[in-house]
Order: C-alpha cells, then sequence, then structure tokens
C-alpha cells in the first residue's frame, strides 16, 4: 500500500499550479527583476536544436524559484497551454515520500494533455534517486523540457557527472552583483547604454575616468546598503535591514546549515559544523589551516575539518581561493583563502550591525565582495581564480589573482582612508617582474576621488579604483554578456 495516496498527490498539485485555473495566478511570484540565470535558462530551455534540461543550484534565497515562475510566466504569456506546464516542490513533505515517477504519472492522469511538457522540479536534491529519472526522463520521453533547482551542489554536481553529461546544465546562481542590485531598487544606471569593462579603464584618460567616477556620487549610499545587507532580492527590497539581517540569520544560515548539510551529508556532529562556520566568519579571508582549525576546535581531527569544508562549499555558503604562482615570484603552497559567499552572511552570523565604523571588517567584507563578483564574472570561462601569497616572505600578498590565456589580472583591495602602498608591497613587485606577465592590475580603494595610476615604476601599470565603480562596471559586463547571449 502507498505511503502518499493519488488523492493526496493531486491536492497538492492543485496548489503548487494555481495556472490550470487562472492565467494570472503567477503573476504576483514571477517578480519584474529578471535576474542574468533568467536569460540563460530559458534559452537553455527553449533552445530550437538543442535540447538540455537545466539545474539552478544556489543558495537559499538567491531567487531560484523565483526564476521558475518568471519562466512559467513568459511561456503562458506565449501561449503554452498551461495544463502543459507542472511545478512541484520536493521540499514538501508529501513529496518526500513519493517518487519523481509516481509524481509525473499522476499529473498525466489528471490532464492527458498534447504538444511540449514543461517541468519545474523545485529543490530536486531531496527526492531519492533524482538524477536517474532525469535521465529516464530525459531519454525517453521527448516531448518534455525540464527546470529544477537545488540549494546543495554538490549532490547536483555528481548526478551531473554520473548520468548528467549531454542531457542537462548546472546553472550556479550567487548572490545578487551590486549592479543587480541597483536595478532591483530601480536605481539610475551612472553608464547609461555603456557597457565598460574594468580592464578597459587602463586605457582611458585622466579626464575620462574623472568623468566615469562621478557619475557614481549618486550611489554611495546604496553600495554601503549592499556592503551590510548583501545580494539577497527579497531582503534588499525589505524596508527593515535589522529585520532582514535577521531572516538572513535565520532563513539561510540556520536552514542550510541545521538542515540542508546535516541531511544531505551525513554530518554526524552538528554542533562542531555550526562553530566551524562561525569560526570561518571570524577568519574570513584568512588563509585557512584545517589543523589550526582542528587544534581550536575542541581538537578534532584534520580529515573531519576537511570535510565539513568541502560540505560548506558544496551548499554555496562559502568559496576557496587557492594560492597560485604568478612570475618568478615563489607561491605560498596548499592552503586556501576562505570567503564567506556573501559578506551579508558574516555581518549576520557575527552580529556585526554596524561594519561600516570599523574599517578592518569594512575591508573583510569589501575583498569578500570583490571575489564574489570575480568568481560570477569569470563564471564559464577558462579563467582560473586564486590569490598570491610570497612563499619566502609570507607578508607580501596580492588578494585576487585572474588568469586566462591572454591576461593575467591582480587585484589588492585597500578600502581604508589612505590607500597608499609602499613600493615592496607584492603587487609592485609583481607589475616590475617581466616575467609574471601581468597585464592589468587594479588597487581597489575606497574614496570616490581616489583613482587614477599610482607613481610607481612599472612594466605593468597599477590602477586604482574606487570599489563602488570596480564592482558595478563587472556587474553590468556580466549582464550584458549573459543576456546579449541568451534571450
Amino acid at each position: 500500500m502507498a505511503i502518499v495516496g493519488e488523492e493526496k498527490i493531486i491536492k497538492v498539485l492543485w496548489q503548487y499550479n494555481p495556472w490550470w485555473r487562472s492565467l494570472s495566478a503567477v503573476k504576483d511570484d514571477a517578480k519584474p527583476l529578471r535576474r542574468l540565470a533568467y536569460y540563460e535558462a530559458f534559452q537553455m530551455l527553449r533552445h530550437p536544436s538543442i535540447r538540455r534540461f537545466v539545474v539552478l543550484s544556489g543558495m537559499r534565497r538567491v531567487g531560484k524559484t523565483t526564476i521558475q515562475y518568471q519562466i512559467i510566466d513568459r511561456l503562458l504569456d506565449e501561449g503554452v497551454n498551461p495544463r502543459n506546464i507542472l511545478y512541484v516542490s520536493f521540499d514538501n513533505p508529501i513529496f518526500k515520500l513519493v517518487s519523481v515517477d509516481t509524481v509525473l504519472s499522476v499529473y498525466e492522469s489528471m490532464y492527458p494533455v498534447e504538444g511540449e511538457k514543461y517541468l519545474f522540479f523545485d529543490e530536486i536534491q531531496y527526492t531519492d534517486d533524482w538524477e536517474l529519472w532525469m535521465k529516464v526522463i530525459y531519454d525517453s520521453r521527448k516531448d518534455i523540457r525540464m527546470i529544477a533547482t537545488g540549494s546543495a551542489s554538490p549532490v547536483l554536481e555528481k548526478g551531473s557527472a554520473d548520468s548528467g553529461t549531454g542531457r542537462w546544465n548546472i546553472l550556479k546562481i550567487p548572490t545578487m552583483s551590486f549592479y543587480e542590485y541597483c536595478m532591483i531598487l530601480g536605481l539610475e544606471d551612472p553608464l547609461a547604454s555603456e557597457t565598460i569593462q574594468p580592464c578597459d579603464l587602463s586605457a582611458m584618460s585622466h579626464a575620462r575616468l574623472s568623468d566615469l567616477v562621478g557619475r557614481f556620487l549618486p550611489l554611495r549610499t546604496h553600495f554601503n546598503r549592499y556592503l551590510t545587507l548583501g545580494g539577497f532580492p527579497e531582503l534588499v527590497l525589505s524596508g527593515d535591514d535589522l529585520y532582514a539581517q535577521r531572516m538572513l540569520r535565520e532563513d539561510v544560515v540556520d536552514k542550510v546549515i541545521k538542515r540542508d548539510v546535516l541531511s544531505l551529508f551525513n554530518i554526524r556532529n552538528p554542533l562542531l559544523i555550526e562553530k566551524l562556520f562561525l569560526y570561518l566568519c571570524m577568519n574570513t579571508t584568512e588563509i585557512f589551516s584545517a589543523t589550526t582549525a582542528a587544534k581550536e576546535l575542541e581538537n578534532i581531527s584534520v580529515s573531519t575539518i576537511d570535510n565539513y569544508i568541502e560540505a560548506l562549499e558544496m551548499s554555496n555558503l562559502i568559496y576557496l581561493s587557492k594560492p597560485m604562482n604568478v612570475g618568478s615570484k615563489g607561491a605560498s603552497k596548499g592552503k586556501p583563502k576562505i570567503f564567506i559567499a556573501d559578506a551579508a552572511i558574516r555581518n549576520a552570523v557575527l552580529m556585526i550591525d554596524d561594519v561600516l565604523s570599523d574599517e578592518t571588517e569594512l575591508g573583510a567584507v569589501v575583498e569578500t565582495a570583490v571575489y564574489k563578483h570575480m568568481v560570477s564574472f569569470y563564471q564559464g570561462t577558462p579563467a582560473q581564480l586564486g590569490y598570491f601569497r610570497n612563499a619566502r616572505d609570507n607578508q607580501k600578498e596580492v588578494d585576487v589573482v585572474v588568469e586566462l590565456p591572454r591576461q593575467k589580472i591582480l587585484c589588492e583591495v585597500k578600502y581604508r582612508g589612505n590607500s597608499h602602498i609602499p613600493a615592496t608591497d607584492a603587487i609592485v613587485d609583481l607589475c616590475k617582474d617581466k616575467t609574471a606577465k601581468v597585464t592589468h592590475a587594479f588597487l581597489i580603494t575606497k574614496e570616490i576621488n581616489d583613482f587614477g595610476f599610482t607613481k610607481h615604476e612599472t612594466a605593468t601599470p597599477i590602477l586604482r579604483v574606487p570599489a563602488i565603480v570596480f564592482l558595478y562596471l563587472l556587474g553590468k559586463a556580466e549582464a550584458a554578456r549573459k543576456v546579449n547571449g541568451a534571450v
């Protein structure tokens, strides 16, 4: 006898799919702002010659479900029969007890419709053998197209490697860039119709650069709020920032760590992984030693720390930045730097109410934002991202290194009142070293009028760029590339 009867399944499906009754029912959930992943996902879903399922991967509250509703809304506007569209959340207790095959069978018995069917499966990792069912559906049902979402990328990526090759693509969705933040609030674009990449700035005259930077003056207050609240769409639109931080702490961190991570990774010590994440928040942007962490956190094994770090990374809560060699300067080996996936998560966990008044805390927040923007901008390219630290002098470090076949970019964050760096600084050394083949070097600064080339005599000039400008340019250039390349 089935644990869940067909009647219960039908009842929940009716609740999840109100467009079966009214075409306008999805409008409230299909928010007007369309994140970049929307365009990529829709292109894959409706590609005329290449059939692929789509899996959206990202932490909670980044907008995965909203993207699904937006695509459903567009399909309805384009005349797709509403009964050819099925949405299911496998986070629902009822659907945790039934298979994908059962859900699909019940749906098709309700409405025997013709033509292509569009399936939207939310939090797919909560159903058993999801990747095998997706494989079977892809191979045997040419009339079905699908978008699934998941908050835990390890499960998704393993399933993709095992069964999904040539069948579905994973799109990773980070929190919003500063550009997306401005767009969701309807702020005026200081670039108007222009799209400028940070690497284009080096060729600008000082006068043109001055004019460009000046356009960002009206956005300074918003930039400070972005650094405090982060890039979670629903929270950005909230009128109560303190309440939004509480929601961030409870909904994003507590649910991911206390539920998703524990259930998906067989974590035996829930308190320890909470302590480890707190430890990472306190030491974000620093080089991470599993040995040191193991000693400071109840003297547990290094292998356990390594396993928990992997679980947190694959749950989209942290980034690991690996050390990289640059030119003839030897780099430290092995140990990564840890970045929290969005600086606002760190603010919420540590309950830092006024991060803007603490220069040290603010520096860590901005470095985190820079790294996150760089990861998002170069996603899907052959770029390698990491950091540099001199093996002989571990005080010499470059925060972000990007290596492409024809480019090598260095970024050093100096988000403080005085952004001056000495001639012995690591970024200066590397820009002097012709064997390093650095093509662009940036010093990310705090003050809006702190821009222009530094006075160091280097083979590659070092350009000071205010963080507000640097991050906005990255975000808009990423948007232009993805939107123009999609729909």
